[in-house]
């Protein structure tokens, strides 16, 4: 279908990778938690319109120039790096006195959860080349049009993440209902904090290739 083939598999590994733990579903659990299921799905869609920034990126070339350009990748990697460590040093700063019940923290607005949510996944140039490489095993050598078949085949890998990614808001955000303490709410931000920071060092210790 639109050059790609064993389109089967492809949505089976990609749910599967979609469900493996990272740094966007830690994000959207800590969202869901600390603010609700509005906070998560307001992450959850930031997430899902940040890759697909990667997909057609990947589709005309930019993750091949991320690929092979080292001073492209350092950028890119640096400044989500930096980003990461924003984010999770923000959540070190949380206190008790903010931690009220989980459902109703409103710890910041939709509308940045959002923006930090496609910003934390657009800078980490893993996610682009994660599409360069996992992608074009699923497209047709004979393909007519191999940017269109990407992004065919993007789109899907996407759609199935995003399905994920607001079951993951949901989920998370129930559990959060059933109540932390004030203090243990804190210590919850606390130590997403202390990942985050950790996620950002550890990409902008990242090498290429």
């Amino acid at each position: 279908m639109l050059g790609t083939h064993d389109l089967a598999l492809f949505v089976v590994s990609g749910l599967l990778l979609n469900i493996t733990p990272g740094a966007d579903s830690l994000y959207i659990a800590t969202r869901s938690m600390a603010q609700g299921v509005r906070a998560g799905v307001a992450a959850a869609i930031g997430i899902s319109l940040g890759c697909y920034v990667h997909i057609f990126a990947a589709a005309l070339g930019l993750s091949a120039v991320l690929a092979t350009s080292a001073a492209a990748f350092t950028v890119v990697k640096l400044a989500g790096a930096a980003y990461l460590m924003y984010v999770g040093l923000s959540l070190l700063r949380t206190r008790p006195a903010l931690a009220r019940p989980l459902s109703t923290v409103a710890v910041a607005p939709l509308r940045t959860i959002l923006a930090q949510g496609f910003l934390t996944n657009v800078l980490n140039p893993k996610v682009a080349l994660f599409f360069l490489a996992f992608v074009p095993q699923f497209i047709e050598p004979s393909a007519s049009n191999k940017p269109l078949a990407f992004v065919f085949l993007g789109v899907i890998f996407n759609l199935n993440g995003t399905l994920w990614c607001l079951f993951l808001a949901w989920a998370t955000a129930r559990a959060g209902s059933i109540g932390l303490g004030r203090h243990a709410t804190a210590w919850l931000s606390r130590s997403v904090g202390a990942v985050f920071v950790f996620l950002g060092v550890r990409l902008a210790l990242t090498k290429q290739g």
